[in-house]
């Protein structure tokens, strides 16, 4: 498909917030206006110690009036900071995240929009809330492909397509590499649809225990979807993301939700979190004191904060993880012992380790070998009074029971599973307390018991 030159930017416009992204681990500086950034250059072969972490200055949070957040917060994002300075102007930026949106559209019957966040009535007072304070849900459910996973997975998309129109791909046209990523759920989901919307051809790397209609659905998107078995030579940790890593070693390009893989997913995630404190902002007293997330390979959780936190509310983050994989509380208490979060990314090793036993919950989507952006997640933690919370499985189970009782909002174990968080600490939680959950994902089918 061939494309008229894109319009220069106007030298004279609200110059971009974003001054480029830097590694948690080594320190290494990477310019904004560097393309297909994904990993930190440090990061070698099959080292996945490093991340880019996004350098910005958010605060004041402010939007415009669009209906769609990636135009009502772009001066923010990363990917704005991007085609600024390969000289797209502002007119042009908007009508690229409007054209893809509608080409999303198209194939997941919705295109991004603000969705809900406001107190959940009856659920605060099954909690035994006061009516000063209670539980605020943010409602992702209606998200394109019914889930936070499309915000994360739209700006890797912006990047990809703004890289070919500014004539800045290593692939020729009409030849492009496919697009890869290691998922059992909800992420396999939107990066599929993602990428049918731009004919884009994917490759799903799912454990064999996948769904198999989450599998056939992902068929019907034209995705080629990969069983992962373990091999024998593997080492600990997930086999569908060594599978993952070969394919991108090969030529593919890294489609994902996990930061040390693909530092653009850091960039539309924080969508969330704005939209969140900017309600937040405009509320009567007391603030949202706690953030309580569901959290598997962590990006989740910490473009959350990020983004909450712009605001200028400390909520203290608790990530939430069931006790059948919870690697991100060890990492947390290894962690205490250096003095900074820049000095525990220097030591991985000693933090974050695979998940020694075989993942096991009734909230399958968030059971990640290891929370890949758990420094971020932990900094985020730090900074903000919050601790990470391992919530028994039966209240797992109760979250989402009560998230059906007590709500309309058809939410997968799995987005319930920041609420599990809430249930397991309700007893050091005040009445007057308000405290966020994000029910992040839609019931496909009825779970197994």
């Amino acid at each position: 498909m061939s494309h008229s030159p894109l319009p220069r930017a106007n030298p004279r416009a609200t110059p971009p917030i974003v001054r480029g992204l830097r590694c948690a681990a080594c320190g290494e500086f990477v310019g904004v206006d560097a393309a297909l950034s994904w990993r930190c250059p440090n990061a070698r072969g099959d080292d996945r110690h490093h991340v880019l972490l996004i350098e910005s200055d958010v605060a004041p949070l402010r939007r415009t009036k669009h209906a769609n957040p990636f135009i009502a917060f772009r001066r923010y994002l990363a990917w704005d900071a991007f085609v600024h300075a390969h000289g797209m102007d502002e007119t042009t930026r908007d009508a690229l995240i409007s054209e893809l949106d509608a080409r999303i559209a198209t194939v997941a019957g919705t295109g991004f929009v603000f969705t809900p966040f406001a107190r959940a009535d009856a659920l605060s007072t099954a909690l035994g809330f006061s009516e000063s304070g209670g539980v605020w849900v943010k409602d992702e459910t209606h998200n394109v492909a019914g889930s936070q996973k499309s915000r994360h997975l739209f700006t890797e998309l912006l990047h990809l397509v703004a890289v070919e129109r500014l004539g800045l791909a290593p692939w020729p046209i009409g030849n492009r590499p496919p697009l890869a990523i290691a998922s059992c759920g909800n992420a396999a989901f939107a990066a599929s649809t993602l990428a049918r919307a731009v004919d884009w051809n994917i490759q799903v790397f799912v454990p064999e225990w996948a769904d198999e209609q989450l599998v056939t659905r992902l068929r019907t998107l034209g995705a080629d979807v990969q069983h992962c078995p373990r091999k024998s030579s593997d080492p600990a940790g997930d086999p569908c993301v060594f599978r993952f890593r070969e394919s991108v070693a090969a030529g593919a390009v890294p489609f994902g939700v996990q930061g040390p893989e693909n530092a653009w997913c850091l960039d539309g995630g924080r969508t969330i979190g704005w939209e969140m404190a900017y309600v937040a902002e405009h509320m009567e007293p007391p603030l949202i004191a706690r953030l309580f997330v569901q959290t598997g390979g962590g990006a989740f959780a910490a473009c959350l904060a990020e983004g909450f936190h712009a605001g200028g509310t400390r909520a203290a983050l608790h990530a939430v993880q069931a006790e059948g994989c919870a690697p991100l509380s060890r990492a947390w208490n290894e962690s205490t012992s250096f003095a900074t979060m820049s000095a525990a990314a220097a030591h991985w090793d000693a933090c974050m380790q695979p998940w020694p036993d075989k993942p096991t919950s009734f909230a399958d989507g968030i059971l990640d070998d290891e929370t890949y952006d758990w420094v971020s997640v932990c900094r985020a933690m730090r900074t903000s009074g919050g601790h990470p919370v391992v919530a028994p499985e039966q209240r797992v189970r109760e979250a989402y029971e009560l998230a059906h009782r007590t709500t309309t909002i058809d939410v997968s174990p799995t987005g319930a599973a920041g609420l599990a968080g809430l249930l397991t600490m309700r007893d050091r939680v005040g009445d007057d307390e308000r405290v966020a959950v994000v029910f992040s994902g839609i019931r496909r089918e009825t779970p197994k018991p």
